[in-house]
């Protein structure tokens, strides 16, 4: 046959002909310029022009699974001119267009559509004619899909298209154990199997509309390989038990969880300010998630599109930054994760299970498992001062016990451990910087939460971190001449490796003690001020929030997502961090910066950016393997702003402090629907940086 070449000769080249191209390696898909509707475990991802074409990440998910990668809308054989496309939510997306060669007389057009996509798998299309004569629209619609599973896309590796079959008013691909369906009101004059096209004739009278209601579900057999609702696991991931189900109805915003949180509002002098805070709850509710485990407790996702699912560290983040809003989310989240703590005696008896992530170009991987299991204590701790009822810390407290116990057995100097430090990832080491903040962190609110229900283990866990901390001190701040600056990591032979890196910000964020006290850090006072001029230094500062790696260190890369980008939530412990500690000039720099990121990109933070430097006419650049929306970037903006108001609750002492920053930076707010106490609670701050409460729970009393 033409073209082809016998298997035993090589192929011969033409002269003059173009060598053939090798074939390209799948690459990850960038999710930046898409309009991407949430509401876990439904997604909808598309370009500005609404078209799903099939290419890169476009299309309807559910579960993980692509239910439509093609939805192209055709208008006597044209598509239409689309003029905008915007999320009106973070489930919900509208595209205007305008249709051409429908028979105008002037330049007008008289016949416009307005598209209505939902991420549940819903679309609506309406077609509106300004023109004095009826209208007859042959509307065509091509539809495909590929099954493929969500992270496979993501990561370049598309399916091969499937052969759809006519079902009822609609059509339907099938797969190993699962199957697409697509059904449309009203139903189609045409349904062409073989080309995946629904056709219509829609007759416009004069001023009048029509509209086409498209709906895309997933059905998977009993029992089928297919798996089950919210089963499917991505790179980093925790795996989520649940039972096989039939078919799966799309989900609508009136089946999903209910936001466990307060109804925020802030009114601030920088209405930027407002903007970001209503939109990052709202995408927070779109990667909200039930346990399948237990439908009652609740947890956030860590984003799309590469952790949605349970991610341990990024759903304890989000939880404890979002304690301010209530403690429901964070309650969810730590017996969702207790349910999967290792059980089996042994070293790792109390861990929280999680994945490697890479480090950076200076430090193997590191342990997000470790993380968790430390972040633990600390999130109940917290959430015991903001409200949560003692009857729910109690039900809690064994696995926050069992954390705890691990962090004593990890440590031990007879152990696998000889420096006394936390080793991360492995035993022996390296010790890293912020790994250390997470364990004295999680000593010291551990020994405080054990206290409060009579435990005799809290006397050890203080001795631990007085021992940390004197030891810290010394052996993770080598002395460069210029007032030193805080290690990354130790090796394992306890070798100090300096470079300056935005995790140091962590050990800025001590932790809520009774009383509105903060816990002592491992720094001592010359070194926080120290380590606050670095942060707030060109290096670090990139103007749209702190680079993970200063630009002054050998491998920096403004796009290395831990050698340079700007991570959101790390920048929003730093400036919350640093306000606390007295910086608040530097958090107010910081804070304004992230501000400003969070314009130019609609105010739906991604997880990083570039760190490149900001400049009069510039805006930040995104990175093009960032999940967006992202749990921890949406909770930091949060946490980020409510700082402004220097709230530190002590709900069994019926208390609470309000210590704002007397700079404010962003000038008078007011924040209203936060919650102490599992009460509304609500604040003014004055461009004076002097706080008022104006509602609170009844027997709650203003400390000092």
């Amino acid at each position: 046959m033409p073209g082809l070449v016998p298997t035993a000769q090589p192929a011969r080249r033409l002269p003059g002909a173009r060598r053939p191209a090798p074939p390209r390696a799948p690459q990850p898909q960038p999710v930046h310029s898409a309009l991407v509707c949430v509401a876990l475990p439904s997604l909808a991802v598309s370009p500005v022009s609404g078209q799903l074409t099939g290419q890169g990440m476009d299309g309807y998910y559910r579960d993980g699974r692509r239910v439509l990668s093609r939805c192209e809308l055709l208008v006597a054989g044209e598509e239409p001119l689309v003029v905008q496309g915007r999320l009106t939510g973070a489930d919900r997306a509208r595209f205007v267009g305008t249709m051409r060669k429908i028979g105008e007389r002037g330049p007008d057009p008289e016949v416009h559509m307005e598209r209505l996509r939902s991420a549940d798998g819903t679309e609506q299309i309406t077609f509106r004619s300004s023109a004095t004569r009826p209208l007859r629209l042959p509307v065509e619609l091509r539809l495909g899909t590929d099954l493929a599973e969500l992270g496979s896309v993501a990561a370049g590796f598309p399916g091969p298209g499937l052969q759809a079959t006519v079902h009822g008013s609609g059509l339907r691909w099938s797969g190993p154990g699962v199957h697409a369906v697509v059904s449309a009101t009203p139903g189609p004059a045409d349904a062409l199997a073989l080309a995946g096209l629904l056709r219509w004739e829609l007759d416009l009278p004069p001023g009048a509309c029509r509209t086409i209601e498209l709906r895309a579900g997933l059905e998977r057999d009993n029992g089928g390989p297919g798996g089950a609702p919210g089963n499917h696991r991505l790179p980093g991931e925790a795996r989520i038990p649940g039972p096989r189900t039939g078919p799966v109805a799309p989900r609508t915003r009136g089946d999903g969880p209910p936001r466990p949180w307060s109804a925020a509002r802030l009114e601030c002098d920088d209405h930027r300010a407002d903007a970001l805070l209503a939109g990052s709850l709202d995408d927070l509710h779109g990667l909200l998630m039930r346990d399948p485990a237990a439908a009652a407790d609740l947890y956030l996702a860590g984003g799309f599109p590469w952790r949605c699912g349970l991610a341990p560290v990024e759903a304890l983040w989000a939880a404890r930054m979002l304690l301010p809003l209530g403690t429901r989310l964070a309650a969810g989240t730590l017996r969702a994760l207790a349910r999967g703590q290792q059980a089996a005696p042994g070293t790792d008896f109390g861990r929280i299970p999680g994945s490697l992530r890479d480090a950076g170009p200076h430090a193997p991987p590191s342990c997000t498992g470790i993380e968790a299991t430390l972040l633990f204590p600390v999130v109940l701790a917290e959430a015991r001062r903001w409200g949560l009822p003692d009857r729910e810390t109690e039900r809690l407290l064994p696995a926050a016990e069992r954390c705890l116990r691990w962090l004593m057995i990890i440590t031990d100097p007879r152990g696998s451990s000889p420096r006394g430090y936390v080793p991360d990832p492995a035993p022996g080491g390296p010790y890293r910087c912020e790994t250390q903040a997470h364990a004295h962190r999680a000593a010291l609110l551990g020994a405080d939460l054990l206290d409060a229900f009579g435990s005799f283990d809290a006397a050890a866990l203080r001795d631990w971190a007085d021992d940390l901390r004197t030891r810290f001190r010394t052996d993770f701040w080598p002395d460069d001449g210029a007032g030193g600056r805080p290690a990354a990591l130790l090796t394992a032979d306890g070798r100090p490796v300096p470079h300056l890196a935005s995790t140091t910000a962590s050990l800025l964020d001590t932790g809520l003690l009774g009383g509105g006290a903060l816990a002592p850090g491992l720094l001592d006072a010359a070194q926080t001020d120290q380590l606050a001029r670095l942060l707030g230094s060109p290096a670090m500062d990139s103007g749209w929030g702190l680079r993970g790696l200063s630009a002054k260190e050998s491998g920096y890369n403004p796009f290395g997502h831990r050698s340079g980008a700007v991570r959101v939530h790390e920048t929003a412990i730093a400036a919350a961090g640093l306000a606390a500690a007295g910086h608040e000039r530097t958090a107010g720099v910081l804070t304004k910066g992230v501000l400003a990121a969070a314009e130019s990109f609609g105010y739906r933070l991604p997880e990083m950016y570039a760190g490149e430097q900001r400049t009069a006419a510039s805006a930040p650049v995104p990175h093009p393997a960032a999940c967006r929306p992202a749990a921890v970037a949406a909770a930091g903006a949060v946490h980020i702003l409510v700082a402004l108001a220097g709230l530190r609750p002590d709900v069994p002492a019926k208390t609470v402090s309000v210590r704002p920053p007397g700079t404010a930076p962003l000038g008078a707010l007011q924040l209203t629907g936060l919650s102490v106490a599992e009460q509304p609670f609500a604040v003014r701050i004055s461009r004076l940086g002097t706080g008022v409460v104006e509602t609170a729970a009844d027997g709650l009393r203003l400390g000092s």
